[in-house]
């Protein structure tokens, strides 16, 4: 019998000698061995196995996420499947022994603090949120969402919402840590239609190219002028 996993507000460690199988953008196979299963509070899904390699997952999803668990008569787990909502993409994972299958509550999440350059920026942005884009208002610095909070919460001239990713340098994972952030913002009606704006000292080729695919925007901004060491540089433009 297969039904919904459990995973709420409690992390799941499942220690078992499993295979993995990966369908989607390729196929993948993990042979049978002893791997930890993780199953956070947010939906975040992840294969460990103990190496001397990268602290990096075997093979992980992220949220938002559909996880189901099959048992056997007894009520011994024997597969669990995890898959995207709206891709084609799942992990079937093979029980053949479960070791130990624990939960634990965590403390709620406190986001680390911002240091140097990207902390300074926060705190000139979120006085002065027109650098982020024209008429932009802040309601609030570190908008909590359920996977971590957002730089900047504003609104603009038409009250429309903007959430606002502040970093030094803007890569490829800023696009999209901002992405995450959008679709959980976006699952309140109220603010379906919230936009993103990615600000940052310098943003890559690549993430602007990213960013505008996902209809991001981008602002590079210079700290010096929102210190208001420096004017801004006057452009002049044709008639």
């Amino acid at each position: 019998m297969i039904r919904p996993s459990r995973y709420g507000r409690a992390m799941r460690l499942i220690v078992a000698r499993c295979e993995v199988s990966y369908t989607g953008r390729l196929s993948t196979v993990l042979p049978e061995a002893v791997r930890l299963l993780m199953i956070k509070a947010d939906g975040t899904f992840m294969v460990w196995a103990d190496g001397g390699g990268p602290v990096k997952p075997l093979n992980w999803m992220i949220p938002p996420t559909v996880v189901e668990q099959e048992t056997d008569e007894s009520g011994g787990l024997k597969r669990l499947i995890v898959r995207k909502q709206r891709q084609e993409e799942q992990l079937d994972i093979s029980i053949s022994e479960v070791l130990s299958d624990v939960e634990h509550e965590l403390d709620t999440l406190v986001s680390l603090e911002k240091e140097g350059m990207e902390r300074e920026l926060q705190e000139l942005l979120a006085a002065a949120p027109h650098w982020c884009g024209e008429g932009l208002r802040l309601v609030r610095r570190e908008w909590p969402t359920d996977i971590g909070p957002v730089d900047l919460m504003c609104r603009d001239d038409e009250d429309e919402w903007i959430a606002v990713e502040i970093k030094r340098i803007a890569t490829i994972d800023a696009v999209e840590q901002l992405t995450r952030y959008l679709e959980r913002i976006r699952l309140d009606p109220a603010m379906g239609a919230c936009r993103g704006v990615l600000a940052a000292q310098v943003i890559k080729p690549q993430a602007r190219v990213l960013a505008i695919s996902r209809g991001i925007e981008c602002v590079e901004v210079d700290p010096e002028i929102l210190r208001g060491e420096r004017e801004p540089e006057l452009r002049l433009f044709a008639a």
